[in-house]
């Protein structure tokens, strides 16, 4: 028979268990040292011989105290050490987190950005929070935005909807980059009834003039089902792997697809995309069983 004693014992350690639980999840794994994740593959369409090496980092979310520039100092000096090829941002620097207690401005997370260096360069996307921070941007269905010329401004380029020729060892292969899937958030005063995408797959993708291989940066995975065999490996991030995954279940996950995409690699038809967990927080600054993530991707 359970005492008034052991009730209470019981409820107390249920309380530790739940405010341990708690700290992990607000304080430990978000603000923990991103894992490499290694992912070695000879995908479709690749060059025989062309060996690659391609380091990934997105979703970063810049906000005090969870993602301040000196943090993302740290993370981009972890991601040099990888010695990459090339480095790939794959969107999202910004945070529109309620429970901050500072706002990163563009031009510091720009500037500790600025340390990545690779022999193929770094190279970037924007996310859905970098255009939905931007009232003008907005205001005016596209154009540029403050992430984009803070990236510019460091000497990152930013691919909307737009490729690049690239060689290793003197075999080429082709980078594109898409425009961000929701850029443009519902809005009655500019009819818009749902999310806008600038994203053009087609049109990007007839910008490449040979036969060399693809890679694809796209925010939202939620593309891939659209994405041709013309392309060898897509990347993505956006989905934080859930944020919050209880041993493979995944609550909250913002794809219309439900955890398909929710992270890894994934092979569909022949077609591969990789899907990062990203490395900050979106919403609420929670992660569980959803550790902040670099990839560090070996093609060839």
């Amino acid at each position: 028979m359970l005492t008034r004693r052991g009730f209470l014992k019981f409820l107390g350690r249920g309380f530790l268990a739940l405010a341990a639980l708690g700290g992990y999840a607000f304080a430990y794994e978000p603000m923990g040292r991103p894992r490499v994740t290694h992912y070695a593959l000879t995908p479709p369409r690749w060059t025989p011989g062309l060996k690659l090496k391609i380091a990934v980092l997105t979703d970063f979310h810049a906000c005090e105290p969870w993602m301040s520039a000196a943090r993302i100092e740290t993370i981009c000096d972890q991601a040099n050490a990888l010695d990459a090829d090339i480095i790939l941002l794959l969107g999202d620097y910004v945070s529109s987190m309620r429970i901050a207690t500072g706002y990163v401005h563009s031009k510091e997370w720009s500037r500790a950005l600025s340390r990545l260096a690779a022999p193929l360069g770094v190279h970037a996307i924007l996310g859905n929070h970098d255009w939905w921070a931007d009232l003008a941007a907005q205001q005016a269905g596209g154009g540029e935005t403050f992430a984009g010329l803070a990236l510019r401004e460091v000497g990152i380029p930013v691919y909307d909807n737009a490729v690049v020729r690239l060689e290793k060892d003197g075999n080429p292969f082709w980078l594109a980059g898409l425009s961000d899937q929701m850029a443009l958030k519902p809005s009655v005063k500019f009819n818009r009834q749902a999310f806008a995408g600038l994203d053009d797959l087609p049109d990007t993708l007839k910008l490449i003039n040979d036969d060399a291989p693809v890679l694809l940066m796209a925010h939202e995975p939620d593309i891939f089902p659209s994405v041709s065999e013309r392309v060898s490996l897509t990347l993505s991030g956006h989905t934080h792997g859930g944020q919050v995954n209880f041993f493979g279940w995944t609550p909250v996950v913002p794809s219309r697809y439900g955890s398909r995409y929710v992270k890894g690699h994934k092979i569909e038809s022949g077609r591969h995309i990789i899907v990062s967990r990203g490395l900050g927080c979106s919403g609420l600054p929670v992660r569980f069983g959803s550790w902040p993530e670099i990839l560090l991707i070996e093609l060839g």
